[in-house]
């Protein structure tokens, strides 16, 4: 995957989102029907699934048998690309550094000491 085209569009996001949430290979038309109204063009899909799979995020395959259907998979995970993406935010907009990204957060979202106790509460299960 080129560095440069690391982030997903909003719409390449929305394609990725809907084969996360099918977990298994899909067509165009699968993604179609998953998608809310006002339901985008095959022809827009598939130009995207084309710019997916030249950028490495999905793959594809024809079944025997069933013509000129492309199934596409993902071929990065969710989780995986939302890692990637966060390392890149802190890197790029907090100089590498999570503490510089947490207080951020922290002070963006207004959260209480008790919302950071949950939090420190929830990485300490985490842990065990």
């Amino acid at each position: 995957m080129k560095k440069k085209d690391n982030t997903l569009t909003k719409v390449e996001f929305q394609v990725m989102s809907i084969l996360w949430d099918i977990n298994h290979s899909a067509c165009a038309w699968d993604i179609i029907e998953r998608w809310e109204e006002p339901k985008p063009a095959y022809t827009t899909i598939a130009t995207y699934l084309k710019m997916l799979y030249e950028r490495g995020y999905v793959d594809f395959f024809k079944n025997k048998g069933e013509g000129k259907t492309h199934m596409y998979v993902a071929k990065i995970g969710r989780a995986e690309y939302t890692r990637r993406t966060m390392q890149e935010v802190k890197k790029n907009f907090f100089d590498g550094s999570i503490k510089s990204m947490f207080s951020f957060f922290v002070k963006e979202e207004h959260l209480s000491a008790d919302d950071i106790r949950e939090l420190l509460g929830m990485l300490e299960e985490d842990k065990s």
